[in-house]
Order: C-alpha cells, then structure tokens, then sequence
C-alpha cells in the first residue's frame, strides 16, 4: 500500500501507528516520510486504507497551474478582469468525498474542526484531488460564538444545537461582550490551521479562503437553538423591536456584528487572503427585515474588515436572498455571490457594472452527465460576462451524493474554457 499523508494521519489518530517523539506532526514531511518509510512494511500488511484522494490527485491535474494561478481568486474577488475564470465551491471540503467520509464517520464535528491536523487535511483533500483556486479553511459559521459564551454543538443528524437562551434583553446582557476579541484564547486551533493552510496554499500556488457567518443568520442559530423552518422565535422579537417592547435583537445584532468583523480580521491575520461572509438564513427574510435589521449589522461588520484590511477582498452571500438582490450593491464588499434561483445574465443587470460577482451553477447539475456539467459551466461564464469577468461557483454548496468525478469536470471546464468562438 503507497502510504501517503491523509493515510498516516488516519492512522495515527486512530491508534494504527504511534510514535514515541512528542514533537511529530502529520504536517511536518521530513518526519512524515521519513515514519512512512520506516513503518511502510508494517502498515502494508495490517492495514488496508486507501486513499481515492490521493490517487485522483496524481491522475488528474489536466489543466496545468501556472504563476498567474496562486492569487487569480483574490484578484477576481477584488473585482480585476483576470485571464480565465477562477473557480472554488462551497462545502467543497465534504461529505461528498470518501476521504472526507473516513474522519466524518468517526469523529464528532468540533473535534474535526477543532484539531488542527484533521481540520488541515479535510481543508486540502479536496484541491488536492480537483485543483480549485483556493483552499478554504474546513471549520463552521458557529465556531466563534463561544467567545460570547454561547455553547453550541453539531449533532450528526441534527445539525447544530445552541444552548445558551439569547431571546431577553436580560439575555443578551449576560452575554460576555469585549471591545476588543481575544480569539487566541477562546479558539486557539483557528491561528494554527490557518497558519498551516497559509504555507500548503503558497506550495500549492494557490489562495487561502477565509470565511464568518453574518451577524443575522448567527443571531436567527442562537435565538431559534437549531435549524428552524420558520424561524419564527426570531421574526416574533424583530416585531417586538419595531413595536418598541424589545431591543434584544438589535442590541445582539449590534454585539455579533463587532464581534465577526474582529474574528474575519483575525483570520486575515493567520493567513486568509479573501473572506466570505454566508448569511446562510436570508431566505428567511423579506426585503424588508433584509434591509432593516440583516444588512445594517452585515455591513457594520463589513465595515470592520475593509478599515483593518482594505486589500482584502470581502464577498458576500446571501442564500436564497437572490429575490432582493438590488439591496446588495451596496453591501460595502468586493463581490456578492448570487444563489442558483436567479439567471447570472439577470443577476449581472440587477448589480450593475461596478458590483464583482460571484456563483451561482445550481449544485444539483453535479448529478448530470459530464457534458451537462461542462455546458452548465459555460453558459454561466457566458452570462457572466465571458472567461475572467466573474468567479465561478455553485449558487450553495456541494451536496452529500455528489459524484466526485463531476466536481472534477465542473473545475476542469471553468480552467479550459476560453469563451465563445467567433
């Protein structure tokens, strides 16, 4: 068996192999090879783990990097016309891959994402294996919340579960409110896996993506306690607020704004070259709860990223939000990312010229053949604006069941494809 690092990481957090130096690390390749080298035997003859990763990664590859490749997603999100379309996906670190599926089926969702070893292979398994233009770290919208001393979990069959009551005034007082975040302490993995993403994504000429849940759909999580049909509870205390009866949600709004705004800053600063924003709850807001209280508190932490780092792209998502996308222009990003129930040519026409754009290929076309695949991709480049205008993704993210071979097929076309022949 070919022993690769995704195979001696599973292996020794699953107790297959040990080592007696305190110091080894998956992530160092000195040691690595040189513990694959010495234990190949060993492993050969007790363990059959393969890695389809691994191998999809040394056949593919059809289309070749080039210099051009390392930031081309950072400067198609700053809204520059660059030489092909860039191309990442949402939930491209997923359930989808069977290699993500060895650690999913295992171990509980925080201690993925909060062990910097397995959160750093399941962020890279999916460019190894597809060569998208960025590396997106694999964590969770909810991850920061504890720092405003709300637990939380993910429930495997459930989603995520909130503990903590934020639905008074009382409540959100008792909130532990900073001026200024320490995320080191409260999230100390987040510094280590972004630092290691940052090193594997410059080796890889490729972009490191950073990513935080809107002020909104964090509130509408925490306030409902998990996901919600109706997200009733929520609406009900934006009503009370209108009547004047409540501020709760305002003043929460107004506390996860500041607090987001410092959490993306501090991804920046342990490595992230672009940061997306998912208000992943939009489709629960009409135009007007968007504009009165989802998007002033998005755009406060907007406004927090771009005065630290105004060379940092920032794009925003709102899913199912494509019904009021003429209130997005003005989000104060670099980009908004549209979900896949707009037409991209109608999309392009609602933001304009000046607004970048990014999506939005509906993420069920990965169940379809190779050629739907690659002409879904082409008519999205097309109403884009042609090769280079725009940034290529689903309009939401990978679904579980997706074939692998169409993610590759799907980034493939986006790297070939050279625009209508004349």
């Amino acid at each position: 068996m070919k022993i690769n690092r995704s195979t001696i990481l599973l292996l020794f957090l699953s107790g297959g192999i040990t080592t007696s130096s305190a110091a080894f690390t998956p992530w160092n390749r000195k040691a690595a090879t040189l513990f694959a080298t010495t234990t190949n035997a060993a492993a050969s003859s007790s363990t059959q783990i393969s890695s389809s990763t691994a191998a999809a990664a040394e056949e593919t590859a059809s289309v070749s990097s080039s210099t051009g490749d390392r930031d081309i997603l950072v400067r198609a999100a700053k809204g520059e016309i660059v030489e092909r379309t860039p191309v990442w996906l949402m939930r491209q670190a997923g359930r989808y891959m069977a290699d993500f599926r060895k650690y999913s089926d295992v171990y509980p969702f925080r201690h993925r994402s909060e062990t910097p070893e397995i959160a750093t292979e399941l962020s890279l398994q999916c460019h190894r294996a597809y060569g998208m233009d960025g590396i997106i770290m694999f964590s969770d919208i909810l991850t920061p919340l504890p720092v405003l001393g709300i637990d939380f979990d993910v429930v495997k069959g459930t989603g995520p579960v909130i503990s903590t009551d934020v639905r008074t005034e009382e409540d959100v007082s008792a909130l532990t409110v900073q001026e200024v975040y320490n995320f080191e302490e409260k999230l100390p993995f987040i510094k280590e896996i972004l630092n290691t993403l940052s090193r594997e994504a410059e080796e890889a000429n490729t972009s490191l993506i950073g990513f935080v849940g809107a002020p909104f759909t964090l509130a509408a999580y925490t306030i409902e306690g998990k996901s919600s049909k109706h997200c009733l509870v929520t609406k009900k205390m934006m009503m009370e607020a209108e009547r004047g009866e409540s501020q709760a949600v305002e003043i929460f709004l107004g506390h996860l704004a500041e607090m987001i705004g410092q959490y993306a800053c501090y991804q920046i600063e342990s490595g992230a070259q672009m940061i997306q924003v998912f208000e992943s709850w939009a489709h629960q807001l009409s135009p007007y709860n968007f504009e009165k209280f989802a998007k002033p508190a998005a755009q406060r932490a907007i406004q927090i990223i771009k005065e630290k780092h105004p060379d940092v792209p920032v794009i925003y998502f709102a899913n199912g939000g494509s019904s009021y996308l003429e209130l997005q222009r003005d989000m104060g990003c670099d980009m908004i990312a549209v979900d896949w129930a707009v037409d991209m040519a109608q999309a392009r026409e609602i933001l304009g010229p000046d607004v970048g754009i990014s999506g939005n290929i509906d993420p069920t076309i990965l169940f379809g053949s190779k050629e739907q695949i690659e002409q879904a991709v082409r008519e999205c480049i097309d109403k884009a604006g042609g090769p280079g205008k725009h940034l290529l993704n689903l309009g939401h993210g990978v679904m579980q069941g997706t074939p692998e071979e169409a993610v590759g097929w799907l980034v493939d076309e986006c790297k070939r494809y050279k625009g209508k022949e004349d």
